[in-house]
């Protein structure tokens, strides 16, 4: 029998951020050591630029954040991690479909066997440890099936009430792409372990995210990857037409999801939500790239190129069984949080370039 669950502030034990250099990890551990915790991020720090966060956590929070440089793939490693953990936050992944597609294996080894590893962790403490579980909107396939209408700069979905509130939990899961079957995998392994084991598990099933300490790539991080190549004159690459929706959520917003799940899973263990921008916050890549022209002063160039493979046209989070099961909600406005983000780009990462014009993008 498991003893009850435990929330790493309140037991007095840290909180352990598996992934906790990259872009999310890295803002929640920060998130949860100036609120007086204290936090165990484990990276291998395969991820460009994640030394920099790094740093910054131990800078901020001395004796607070205890780095651990390791891979979620090491089961003894991460056994003994576990052992004195209050709670799990589970970020370490392989993030890219083009790398999932390229090398299926080392895919299939980090997310589905990593999580694996974190849950089994876990359930050898004999103690109710949480576990939160960092999925993807990729669970539900391309969405080839929801009609689209086209418009100048964006789809938009023929049904009202998808228009009107995104993609809910209801939704069937249709895995796609050894990454969207990878992390998948681990999604249902997540909730399962609640079932047949007892452990206080949640997953959230993110949608775009953005902001600060985002070191963006073509493949994972595109605003800020939009935002660097503009900021640096140099063009940005749009695979199909440019007129795919998504809901970008700002990272603060993210990070107050994840510690609002936490704080109550007691209640929340075994459920699945959506985490995402919501129809507010929902913008497609032409727009987005008229709001980079306004904050660079100019306009970015652009190349267009092939449709990639399990790329959603549209998708926007229904956040409302989030929203009804805690007080979070998404407070950044988009375009508050891109001109946030651009500004912590140009102080941090690079400096300003004049823009190269290569193909107008209109509205």
């Amino acid at each position: 029998m498991l003893a009850a669950p435990e929330t790493g502030g309140r037991t007095g034990r840290p909180t352990l951020i598996a992934g906790g250099a990259g872009f999310i990890g890295a803002n929640l551990a920060d998130s949860i050591a100036g609120s007086g915790g204290e936090v165990i991020v484990l990276d291998n720090l395969s991820r460009a630029g994640v030394e920099q966060n790094l740093a910054w956590l131990e800078s901020r929070h001395r004796g607070r954040v205890h780095r651990v440089i390791a891979d979620v793939r090491d089961e003894a490693a991460l056994e003994r991690l576990v052992r004195d953990a209050g709670a799990v936050f589970h970020f370490a992944a392989q993030t890219a479909v083009t790398t999932s597609l390229a090398d299926p294996r080392a895919d299939f080894e980090v997310n589905a066997g990593g999580t694996f590893n974190v849950l089994e962790a876990a359930r050898k403490t004999g103690r109710a440890i949480p576990v939160v579980f960092s999925s993807t909107n990729k669970v539900y396939g391309g969405l080839d099936d929801i009609a689209l209408v086209e418009l100048d700069d964006r789809y938009v979905p023929v049904d009202e009430k998808t228009r009107a509130h995104g993609v809910d939990e209801s939704r069937p899961l249709d895995f796609c792409t050894p990454y969207g079957c990878s992390k998948g995998a681990a999604d249902q392994y997540v909730l399962d372990y609640g079932k047949s084991f007892g452990l206080p598990t949640a997953v959230l099933r993110m949608s775009c995210i953005y902001g600060p300490r985002q070191f963006g790539t073509e493949d994972q991080g595109w605003v800020a990857h939009f935002l660097i190549r503009a900021l640096s004159g140099e063009p940005i690459t749009i695979y199909g037409d440019g007129r795919q929706v998504r809901d970008i959520l700002n990272v603060a917003d993210a990070v107050a999801a994840y510690r609002a799940v936490l704080a109550d899973i007691g209640r929340l263990a075994g459920r699945a939500f959506n985490l995402g921008g919501g129809p507010h916050n929902a913008v497609s890549l032409r727009r987005l790239l008229i709001e980079i022209g306004r904050v660079i002063g100019g306009e970015p160039a652009v190349e267009f190129r092939d449709w990639r493979p399990g790329d959603q046209l549209y998708f926007v989070a229904d956040t409302r069984r989030l929203q009804a099961a805690t007080p979070w909600r998404a407070a950044v406005p988009w375009r508050d949080g891109v001109r946030e983000l651009a500004a912590w780009l140009a102080e941090n990462r690079l400096r300003p370039a004049e823009p190269r014009v290569q193909r107008r993008i209109t509205a």
